[in-house]
């Protein structure tokens, strides 16, 4: 997610190539960081759902494996819930992308948010989610650590 005048990105790119599979142009400056931003937003908001999901699944007595297996096959499919869906079902929180991260970023995507005057309730939501988690003592877990802090708040651990 790149962002700067479109010629120099054309001139960077080999070297850009060799840090990422995928090498976007967005626009001018500051278009690659709004770019990033609007990716954490949906990953934080994309793991907050699956571990709710997943929570939901179990707390109802329904293996959350078998819900997962089912929602990968219909139009609830995402990356997010194959890959840390997975990973929260293996209880798997070494950190990737710890808590306190996530947690920053949205932190600043809400400052921005507010500056502009732009309403983003999933993303208040889930940032007062992360604050929880890295409030419990998960921060430097993985921010799909969100399960155990919904376990934790639910009375399941």
């Amino acid at each position: 997610m790149v962002g700067g005048h479109q010629a120099a990105f054309e001139r960077a790119r080999p070297v850009l190539e060799g840090m990422g599979k995928t090498v976007t142009w967005i626009g001018e400056s500051g278009a690659g960081q709004v770019a990033k931003a609007c990716n954490q937003i949906l990953t934080g908001a994309g793991v907050a759902i699956v571990a709710e999901a997943l929570h939901f699944a179990r707390a109802s007595g329904v293996d959350p494996a078998r819900v997962r297996e089912a929602m990968l096959g219909g139009f609830a499919y995402s990356r997010i819930l194959e890959n840390h869906g997975q990973r929260m079902l293996d209880r798997n929180f070494k950190p990737g992308f710890k808590a306190w991260m996530h947690q920053k970023d949205l932190r600043i995507v809400l400052d921005e948010a507010h500056k502009m005057g732009v309403a983003l309730p999933n993303s208040a939501a889930t940032a007062q989610m992360l604050n929880g988690a890295v409030g419990c003592g998960m921060g430097e877990d993985d921010s799909i650590s969100l399960l155990r802090m919904l376990e934790k708040m639910s009375g399941r651990e």
